[in-house]
């Protein structure tokens, strides 16, 4: 038995690969015995994924949640989540991975609110559902085509950038739609501050009256921005993502849960054992033997 999730990193066949790579569904199918890790089982993300299904049904998990996947799905995931695939004969489609290298390097083509929408895993579904119209499978066949091509063109990498950048415009214009609530506004510029406060300071409160000291609002008003952008109160919300990052944790490492108690603030490892078992049902020792 594995004693842990691995921790999937970019590696790229092609030479001189400058962060981004395209492959089928199909070929990772078929793949899936002579690589390290099987990709039917549960693995981590060092890099952002984007994956486009263009025919047959079947799920995907991204982050301990399975997603019903068809033809015109696209399930885009960020760096350190967790996805697993569920692979059948019928199932055709294109998987898109780039490092965070590369994202970074096309921050300043791309549009605000792309960033935001397409990797923001704790404000957005990572499902769109693409209309025939949008013309989105064209260009990534061309993408695949352009990658995969033998010949090499002083001018491939520009080429591999505008494919980028129209692909990604594209899927950010359908994610917009999908969102149309989610306008940039004071409040989700507030929400994305909230947010970013506690990734830096979740395993030092948990308490949502820190947060809002900080944002130097009050309380009431953190919750209300909370509801509007996700629906759930600011403490619902530090707790969900408490728990996400112990899972993550959990699974993807052979820290014991005392070790992992501390590391997220808790004082008393029993303190965390009632929380996370409040929050998920389980016990964290069942929980990563349910998963591993």
């Amino acid at each position: 038995m594995e004693k842990e999730i691995p921790h999937i990193v970019f590696d790229s066949q092609k030479p001189d690969n400058s962060g981004i790579e395209i492959l089928t569904i199909k070929s990772l199918s078929l793949r899936k015995k002579d690589i390290v890790h099987n990709p039917e089982k549960a693995h981590q993300l060092a890099f952002n994924m984007i994956v486009f299904y263009t025919a047959g049904e079947s799920k995907q998990l991204v982050d301990f949640v399975w997603h019903d996947v068809k033809k015109n799905t696209i399930i885009h995931l960020s760096k350190g989540q967790i996805n697993a695939f569920q692979f059948n004969d019928h199932l055709e489609g294109f998987i898109i991975l780039f490092t965070e290298d590369y994202l970074k390097q096309q921050i300043n083509t791309l549009p605000k609110n792309e960033l935001i929408r397409l990797f923001n895993s704790h404000l957005f579904s990572p499902i769109i559902q693409v209309p025939e119209a949008a013309n989105v499978s064209n260009y990534i066949q061309l993408f695949y085509e352009e990658y995969s091509s033998l010949q090499e063109d002083y001018n491939q990498e520009n080429t591999y950038s505008a494919l980028y950048s129209i692909i990604f415009s594209k899927l950010e214009r359908l994610k917009q739609y999908q969102t149309f609530h989610l306008k940039r506004s004071d409040k989700l510029n507030s929400f994305l501050e909230f947010k970013s406060l506690l990734e830096v300071h979740f395993n030092t409160s948990r308490n949502a009256d820190f947060y809002a000291e900080k944002l130097n609002i009050s309380y009431k008003h953190l919750n209300n921005i909370c509801k509007e952008m996700v629906t759930v109160t600011a403490k619902q919300f530090i707790d969900a993502f408490v728990i996400l990052e112990a899972k993550r944790l959990l699974i993807n490492s052979e820290i014991k849960s005392t070790e992992l108690a501390y590391s997220l603030g808790f004082e008393e490892s029993t303190n965390f054992v009632k929380y996370f078992k409040k929050h998920t049902g389980f016990t964290p020792n069942s929980f990563k033997k349910d998963y591993i």
